[in-house]
Formats: structure tokens, C-alpha cells, sequence
């Protein structure tokens, strides 16, 4: 057999001609003396078919089933006028079997392959329910919503920096972390962001950004949690305030937008998902105060003395921003003192508030940000406030002692704009391999038992 491969998606250059591919066998129908197989590799999926008259060659595909590993010698065909299906990629083409040979075997699946899993089973067997097309296009989306970030902020004159994963102190003075046992007895954590390594490297380029893990030890079992989360960062120095934050962000976000309808717009139609709303203008934008006003106003719910918005809250002001303004999209600033991190910068028009913001996206926070300090002083000052030593931090406070610009920036959940972007309801289902407070890969209560 040739060992030359041809893609499924070049198939049609092929018309005519003998091919060999190499593919999973994504399903297998017995049709009297007729067997059709729908093959599956990186570039897409296609129909073949042999006949018992085949002989030797229709043994072979006698032994095939699901998910097989196969390399396939077969001749291109165009599918007769009324066997079309022009919804179908290469809908109009048929891969007739002349030879067929088994790469690898694979065993009976755990599940129906075309059934609706509930999310334990889905988690459970990650490893293939991942093949499954509607999954991947979770993930093919995520991929062009990273690509987008980065390629934005590349041509804003960012540069990518690699932020640790093991930190002496945890940035956001308070958030659950997860310990670490380090060398020479001492306690080191997982990264809850890459803050003060983004501050610091202000300091060096400017403008810098960082894609990266990030974890969270808080006890959350929602929807919209996970204990490990891809955090797409950015800083700038050389601001006026936060608004030139909200407008590198807002640049941001239209460009994932783009690129994703551009690239994708056969999987948002297949999961139903109206297009993005984008104003002409530039997003909507209020204080949080003026947003509880709103609130109370509209449907009579007094959160007016609260220091955040309560999920419900962020639900109705998407709502509000869509139909009053024609953008899925919301700016929130101005949140109190209290509620940031000692980094945070306060307004001093506003006392008691701070130039820091969230970006709601249908629904949800995605992204948090807004001005740091930058004098020395201020810092120390804050940290002390904050309840925290001074010294935990001296390798951070350096960059400040000899000199940093007027800055700011976001951090962002990649999982969070994936699921919304998708209308997937659940944010693990956005996360490749989930981590939250029940689950390493299988659920901690398994692997407990197994211990």
C-alpha cells in the first residue's frame, strides 16, 4: 500500500485518483452486502464504502469498529447529484475501499457515542468524549480566542513574557492559595495571578503580556469556578488613568470577536449562538454605583450599600447594555478600596473608590482591571494596611524603589469568554482538564477509594 498520506480536506483535488489516508474510524454502518465508514482525521471527516464483491479487502473492513486507527487506500468519487449533502464537509464526495490496514484497535466505548453525557460522565472520560466534534469545537474556538489576544496586543507593541507558576507570596493580599512545600523548609504557593511579576516587568518593556495557568484554593462549586484557570494578562505603563486600560482591553475584545466569527462561523451556528453585539460607539461604561442605581430603579433590588455586584446584578446589567446600548459588552468601575488588592490605585476625586473596573460579557465577569500605584511609598503604606509584611515583598517593591511609570492592566479567564462566547453553560466544559474543589482528572472521591 502507499504510505503517502493525503488529508480528508484535500480530497477534492483528488477526484479520480487513488488515495491513501490515515484516520479513526468515526462510525461504521452495515448496509446488506454494502459497509460504510465515516473517517476522521485532523482536517475533517468523510465518507467510504466497499462492497462484499471487494473480496479480501472487505474482510479487513469486516473487522473494523469505532474509533479503530486506520490507514485507508481508496479511490476519490464524486457522490451521485441526489446522494449530495451540502451540510456535510465533503458532503459531496465518497472514498471507495480498495485496501484497508488497522494501525491500532480500540475497545467498545463506555457510553453511546451520540448521547447527551451528563457532566460527571463527560469529565470521567475526558480522553474520548474530547474526540467528540462538538467538544473540539470548544476548543478550536479557545485556541483563536488566545491567538486573537496575543496577535492584538503584538501589534500594540506588547511583548510576551513567561510569569512563574510558584510565587513566595500570594498578589492579591487574601485569595485562597494553594501551599507548596519548597527547599530548606520553606512554604512557597501556586500563582494566584502573575500581578506583581507583570509590574515588575513595566519596569523593562513597557508593555507586556503573559498567558498562563493560574490557581484559586476558594471552596467554589459553581458554574462558573475553577480551582486552575488560563489567565490572559496584559500591563502598560505611560497611562493617563484607567480608561486607556478599558481601551486597549475594548481593542482586545473586538478582535477576538472578529477573528472568531471570521473563523469559526460554522460553530457558533452550530451551537445556536447569536452573533456577538458590538456598539458602533465604544462600550458601555458606569460606576458601580450608578450600576446599583440602575438596578434598584429598573426591577426594585437594593444592593446600593454593597461593595460588589451579586452574580444576578451582572446577569441584568448584560441584559440592560444589549438592549439599550446594542453591546454584550459592559464596563463596571469604581469599585471600593476595600474590595481590590493594596496595588490598586484610588481615585482621588472619588475617596474610598478605586480606578479599577470589570469587563461583563453575557452575563459574567471575564475580566478585572485597572490602575496599580507606582510610587514606593504608596505601596508600602498599603501593604501594611492590608494587613501584610513589607518584607514578604521586597523582591516586588524593588522595581518601585528605582522607578515606575504610571500603569495598569488586566487579567482575563479564558474559560469564561470560551463558554460565553459558545453558550456552553458550565465553565469546566471550557476547560480542557478541569480542576475544581471535587476533581484532579477523575473525582478526588475515586482516587480516594483507590488509595
Amino acid at each position: 500500500m502507499n504510505k503517502t498520506r493525503t488529508l480528508l480536506k484535500d480530497l477534492k483535488e483528488n477526484i479520480g485518483k487513488e488515495v491513501t489516508v490515515k484516520a479513526w474510524v468515526d462510525t461504521r454502518r452495515d448496509h446488506g452486502k454494502l459497509i460504510f465508514l465515516v473517517l476522521r482525521d485532523r482536517s475533517g471527516t468523510v465518507q467510504a464504502v466497499i462492497h462484499a464483491a471487494a473480496g479480501e479487502a472487505f474482510e479487513k473492513v469486516e473487522k473494523l469498529k469505532d474509533e479503530f486507527v486506520v490507514q485507508i487506500k481508496g479511490l476519490v468519487k464524486e457522490r451521485p447529484e441526489k446522494m449530495i449533502k451540502e451540510d456535510e464537509f465533503n458532503g459531496d464526495l465518497e472514498l471507495e475501499i480498495l485496501d484497508a490496514e488497522i494501525l491500532s484497535k480500540a475497545e467498545t466505548l463506555p457510553f453511546e457515542k451520540d448521547a447527551e453525557l451528563n457532566i460527571e460522565t463527560h469529565l470521567d472520560n475526558l480522553p474520548l468524549t474530547l474526540r467528540k466534534k462538538q467538544i473540539q469545537n470548544i476548543f478550536k474556538v479557545q485556541a483563536t480566542i488566545v491567538e486573537a489576544f496575543r496577535e492584538t496586543l503584538r501589534k500594540n507593541d506588547f511583548t510576551e513574557f513567561q510569569a512563574p507558576a510558584i510565587v513566595g507570596g500570594d498578589a492579591e493580599g487574601g485569595a485562597g492559595v494553594f501551599k507548596v512545600e519548597y527547599f530548606k523548609g520553606r512554604d512557597a504557593y501556586l500563582a494566584t495571578s502573575p500581578q506583581l511579576y507583570k509590574q515588575i516587568m513595566v519596569g523593562v518593556f513597557e508593555r507586556v503580556f503573559a498567558v498562563g495557568k493560574v490557581f484559586r484554593a476558594e471552596k467554589h462549586a459553581t458554574t462558573r469556578h475553577l480551582s486552575e484557570y488560563s489567565s490572559m494578562d496584559f500591563e502598560m505603563g505611560f497611562i493617563e488613568d484607567h480608561r486607556d486600560v478599558m481601551q486597549m482591553l475594548e481593542k482586545v475584545t473586538r478582535n477576538i470577536v472578529k477573528k472568531v466569527n471570521e473563523r469559526h462561523a460554522d460553530i457558533l451556528k452550530e451551537n445556536n449562538v447569536e452573533e456577538v453585539a458590538l456598539p458602533d460607539e465604544a462600550y458601555p461604561v458606569m460606576t458601580l454605583k450608578e450600576a446599583q442605581e440602575l438596578i434598584y430603579q429598573e426591577v426594585g433590588r437594593d444592593n446600593r450599600e454593597e461593595p460588589d455586584l451579586e452574580p444576578e446584578d451582572e446577569r441584568f446589567l448584560c441584559q440592560w447594555a444589549k438592549k439599550e446600548k446594542g453591546s454584550d459588552f459592559i464596563f463596571i468601575t469604581h469599585y471600593p478600596v476595600s474590595k481590590r488588592p493594596f496595588y490598586t490605585f484610588e481615585d482621588e476625586n472619588m475617596p474610598g473608590y478605586t480606578k479599577s473596573f470589570d469587563l461583563l460579557f453575557r452575563g459574567v465577569e471575564i475580566s478585572t482591571g485597572g490602575q496599580r500605584i507606582h510610587s514606593y511609598e504608596k505601596l508600602v503604606e498599603n501593604i501594611k494596611k492590608w494587613g501584610l509584611d513589607p518584607g514578604a515583598f521586597e523582591f516586588y517593591l524593588k522595581a518601585f524603589k528605582y522607578g515606575i511609570p504610571p500603569h495598569g492592566g488586566i487579567g482575563m479567564g479564558l474559560e469564561r469568554i470560551s463558554a460565553k462566547m459558545l453558550g456552553v453553560q458550565n465553565v469546566k466544559e471550557a476547560a480542557l482538564f478541569p480542576r475544581d474543589m471535587t476533581r484532579i482528572d477523575l473525582p478526588l472521591s475515586k482516587t480516594e477509594e483507590e488509595g
